[in-house]
């Protein structure tokens, strides 16, 4: 059975397994090994895909998850959350245009764009695990 929990504990690891690919990839490149970091990036994009779907298989499942957390935590909470959607929003499209030209070889445009989309997707994977942590490990 697809739980509410299982699926946000996946879209978390999804989110997590991202970054870290993601992370391989720049350090491939800064290395200049092209192909590697092809690899790499192309995982970070199949796990950033399989979280979508993931997510949106939860919240057509079982609905949106609410904050129980009070306080200082609270507006913490919601900052995070609202940077996130936002951002992620935001660079869906950036991701799709970069692998895309990096896939072309368009190097030079590739590069350009590719140093805006990666801290923000990585910001965006971060704080994914970072509300899935506040919704389902630090609140009741």
């Amino acid at each position: 059975m697809l739980t509410g929990y299982f699926l946000a504990s996946l879209n978390a690891t999804l989110n997590a397994s991202a970054f870290v690919l993601m992370s391989l990839g720049y350090r491939a490149i800064k290395a200049r090994r092209i192909e590697e970091h092809r690899r790499w990036m192309i995982a970070a994009f199949t796990a950033s895909c399989l979280f979508l779907t993931s997510y949106l298989t939860r919240i057509v499942l079982h609905g949106d998850t609410k904050f129980q957390g009070q306080g200082a935590l609270r507006y913490f909470y919601f900052t995070i959350l609202i940077s996130h959607v936002l951002l992620a929003m935001a660079v869906a499209p950036m991701v799709i245009t970069t692998l895309l030209r990096g896939l072309k070889r368009d190097d030079t445009r590739h590069r350009a764009l590719a140093r805006k989309t990666l801290p923000i997707w990585a910001y965006v994977s971060v704080t994914g695990v970072m509300v899935y942590w506040m919704l389902y490990q630090l609140t009741p």
